[in-house]
């Protein structure tokens, strides 16, 4: 299929950027409030670890399976609206929850549908430009953390306008309730742009197809490594809710409960205004000067803006520190996706981002089970746990690069 082009910039990626700007305005309307919701529900540090664990975890391994199938079958349309038609019913289970165990349940569903679409979107991105996978990852990531922005400054503001009394336990529970079922509502809407969508996957002939088993094996060398290196670093790059959590509790210990909530809310805003801000840029600069530049910069910067979480006790010091982690998540996340498509061949695209997502995935939940564990004896070694695990990651890039001269 030859693809339109406004601009350079190929109408799938505008379309699924669409699609998930809406679908993050839905999430980031979730994501801030999630560690406090678990929280008032009765879940400790741990229990976070856990369910932010397994709401990675769950999605990635079937994130391989829907690559694979998708290259096996040739179509990758149905995946993705799929996935996001599954996410969009758990949020409105979530809103529902009135225990932990329920928030566990729905929250790691809803990221079967995150399992499903995730590799098959990714390749339709990267068919689409082929010649600058970076930029088009970017614009993605851009659109995506948009729709993050305005998720939530949404929260914010639904929080000051509201009448709800957030110094109760049971005003909190249903303020908690009432925004995720907003934002279902919005999870539901954003499914209806897929439809302009345009397939871009092939029907590999009777001969050409491959097994699972296979298609793995066949990766390449330098993909593998970078697997490897990458999986290395998501030991390091626990759930958010800890960096979310740290902030609240250092400003409850303070000030009322409102007014923390209020400031932490707004701190996540900036973060998210950091990563789309630079989302682009990077993704730009990684075309230029190669990925593993911009992916070792990112490594290092994260492994800082842990060591600054560790010791943070101020509203100024968390009002650095998580720009910084939105410009982290700018240069690692979708260039780590580019690079993996740099390294695939084009048969293999989506088997490949779907092992790469599953490798990261699956040590996403001990990452998070051990930063909880941590967290339980003190805060600060959740962090100092991330910001040395993350270090390795990033000297063992340097030493592999000779590997890289892309």
């Amino acid at each position: 299929m030859k693809n339109i082009y406004l601009k350079g910039i190929g109408v799938n990626v505008i379309l699924l950027g669409i699609v998930s700007f809406l679908n993050d305005l839905s999430s980031e309307m979730i994501i801030p409030i999630l560690p406090m919701f678990i929280s008032v529900l009765g879940g400790t540090l741990f229990v976070m670890g856990v369910i932010g664990g397994l709401q990675d975890s769950i999605s990635s391994i079937l994130k391989v399976i829907s690559g694979y199938w998708s290259d096996r079958i040739g179509r990758r349309k149905i995946f993705v609206t799929s996935g996001y038609l599954t996410s969009a019913f758990f949020k409105l289970l979530l809103s529902c929850s009135y225990l932990w165990q329920h928030v566990l349940l729905f929250a790691s569903f809803e990221r079967v549908g995150k399992g499903l679409r995730t590799a098959p979107r990714d390749a339709i991105i990267a068919d689409s430009m082929p010649e600058a996978h970076g930029k088009g990852f970017g614009i993605h990531r851009a659109l995506d953390t948009a729709g993050a922005i305005i998720g939530s400054l949404t929260v914010l503001i639904l929080l000051l306008l509201s009448a709800f009394h957030l110094e109760e336990r049971a005003e909190q529970v249903s303020f908690y309730q009432f925004i995720i079922f907003i934002a279902a509502i919005i999870a539901f809407g954003s499914v209806l742009p897929l439809y302009f969508v345009k397939e871009t996957g092939k029907r590999p002939k009777e001969e050409e197809r491959l097994s699972l088993h296979i298609s793995i094996s066949r990766l390449p060398k330098q993909l593998k490594m970078f697997i490897m290196v990458a999986t290395l670093f998501g030991l390091a790059n626990f759930t958010n809710m800890f960096f979310i959590f740290r902030a609240e509790q250092s400003f409850s210990a303070i000030m009322p409960v409102t007014e923390s909530i209020v400031l932490t809310l707004a701190l996540y805003v900036f973060y998210n205004i950091f990563y789309a801000a630079f989302a682009i840029p990077f993704g730009t600069l990684s075309d230029r000067i190669g990925r593993r530049k911009v992916l070792t910069m990112g490594y290092f910067l994260f492994a800082l803006t842990c060591f600054g979480f560790a010791f943070a006790d101020s509203l100024y010091a968390f009002a650095v520190l998580f720009p910084l982690y939105g410009i982290v998540y700018a240069m690692v996340d979708g260039n780590q996706r580019a690079f993996v498509a740099d390294l695939s061949t084009a048969d293999l695209r989506a088997t490949a981002l779907g092992t790469f997502h599953t490798m990261i995935g699956i040590i996403s939940l001990p990452a998070s089970m051990i930063g909880g564990a941590l967290g339980m004896i003190t805060p600060a070694l959740t962090f100092i746990f991330g910001a040395c695990v993350s270090s390795v990651a990033g000297l063992l890039f340097v030493a592999l690069r000779g590997y890289y001269e892309l």
